[in-house]
């Protein structure tokens, strides 16, 4: 922006300046030509009463002599009198001079030449020569040529200086709310902007304050109804935790006993992420998110939340799979034996696996069987979750949350911003087992080099039979 303000400024000042600087130019030399001619009239004409006063030579050289020093002034007696001077003036022009008695002031090759005829007495026409010289015609024309093209270069640098000063505060102003906006999309909830500049920029900047704060305090007031939300919970817990007591001795206490604490162990984990400061989230990203890393970056942070994703695979498929059998559900689990660290805590990769186990069980019907892999690639770990169900028939659709008919999408949503905060992704097709085949890629974390290159899994899957 700086630079096209001061090319716009450079473009206008130049056009002003040349619209004045040509003009002027033509003007001074036109000026200073009529002050050299007139000069030489004035000259011939202070002659003239001499002349109808003397014709002596003697005389008229001394008249000459105070009149003009340049010796440019001539004087052409009548008659066969001869010249007084070095004449330069055309045989013809001073021919008409003489005989038609004719005042002449015209350009010749080397400069400029005026003729006077005076009468004297007994009707005989003496002529004045006045020769002016081209030097003078032009004497300072070069001088004030160049003092205006100074004062022209003067003008247009001040002028592009002065829109190059202006420009950098726009410029400065822009980009310290380009650099607000930027860190406000990563996370930053803290941050703001001291509103300068011209008057447009200081109300953006007041309006991204006001839009800051209100985003602030609506994330806050909806992270705490949340956590109150999940806080209620606790009263019916409380009570199925009655109930399994008075279940105690059964073949059953001992299981509804566990799940309940499971349950409560997840409400804990809620309402304490609910309850983080706002720019510390879930998924190692901050509750806003940041820009997904990518290329050799991607999922290769040596700092921040680090898991073994088969391990929580493992116990959240287990914890599922007593749900399973009680629906008459076959459950397959296939993990790979090669180290599987993602770059999330073990709480995101649970939610995950529970949002796409918990899916099956709300959307299929009892006795629909399920498969869980976990595979290792060469730079990630892929998360299978396969049923035998009816599918998902808008795949796209479904990754939006609230799109799908009947569903609020959540689970698909979970499982998209954690692959998406390691650089992974969430493919939706069709398994064999007929039904829905989704794949969460997360890529792999930095680990300490060993000096021997890790062996990557090439099974297939196992996937179980359908019904």
């Amino acid at each position: 922006m700086r630079r096209s303000l001061a090319g716009v400024a450079l473009a206008v000042t130049s056009m002003v300046a040349l619209s004045f600087l040509i003009p002027l130019g033509a003007l001074v030399m036109s000026l200073v030509k009529a002050q050299a001619v007139t000069a030489a009239e004035q000259r011939a004409a202070a002659l003239a009463p001499v002349l109808t006063l003397t014709t002596d030579p003697s005389a008229l050289r001394e008249s000459v002599a105070s009149l003009d020093s340049a010796q440019q002034l001539v004087v052409h007696l009548p008659a066969d009198a001869g010249a007084l001077g070095s004449s330069k003036a055309p045989a013809g022009l001073l021919e008409r001079a003489q005989q038609g008695r004719e005042s002449i002031s015209q350009a010749i090759p080397d400069g400029w030449i005026c003729l006077q005829p005076v009468v004297l007495p007994g009707d005989r026409v003496a002529v004045i020569e006045n020769f002016v010289p081209e030097e003078e015609l032009t004497h300072g024309v070069k001088e004030s040529w160049a003092v205006m093209s100074f004062l022209a270069v003067a003008l247009i640098g001040g002028s592009v200086l002065v829109a190059d000063r202006l420009g950098a505060k726009v410029v400065r102003s822009s980009k310290k709310l380009a650099q607000a906006s930027r860190a406000l999309g990563q996370g930053d909830l803290d941050t703001r902007v001291d509103p300068v500049g011209p008057k447009e920029l200081r109300d953006a900047g007041v309006a991204f304050n006001a839009m800051a704060h209100r985003m602030t305090e609506l994330l806050a007031v909806e992270r705490e109804l949340v956590a109150d939300l999940s806080h209620r919970l606790r009263t019916p817990l409380t009570a199925l935790h009655l109930a399994s007591e008075r279940m105690e001795g059964t073949p059953e206490s001992a299981r509804v006993e566990a799940a309940v604490c499971e349950l409560e162990a997840e409400l804990r984990a809620i309402i304490a992420a609910a309850r983080t400061p706002l720019a510390v989230g879930p998924m190692g990203q901050g509750m806003l998110g940041t820009e997904p890393p990518t290329g050799h970056d991607a999922g290769a942070g040596a700092s921040g939340p680090r898991c073994e994703a088969a391990d929580v695979v493992r116990r959240r498929t287990t914890f599922w799979s007593v749900l399973a059998e009680q629906q008459n559900r076959s459950c397959s689990l296939d993990l790979t034996q090669e180290p599987t660290t993602v770059g999330l805590s073990d709480d995101d990769v649970a939610a995950v696996v529970d949002a796409l186990i918990g899916n099956i069980f709300r959307h299929t019907a009892p006795g629909t069987p399920f498969a869980v892999q976990v595979v290792r690639t060469a730079q990630a770990v892929e998360l299978v979750v396969a049923d035998g169900g009816p599918g998902i028939p808008e795949p796209d659709l479904a990754l939006s949350r609230g799109s799908s008919t009947g569903s609020t999408g959540l689970g698909l949503d979970i499982a998209g911003r954690a692959a998406t905060a390691t650089g992974g992704s969430v493919h939706i097709g069709r398994g064999p087992l007929g039904g829905a085949h989704i794949t969460v890629s997360f890529a792999l974390a930095a680990r300490a080099p060993t000096g021997r290159r890790p062996r990557i899994s090439r099974r297939r899957p196992a996937w179980p039979r359908r019904r």
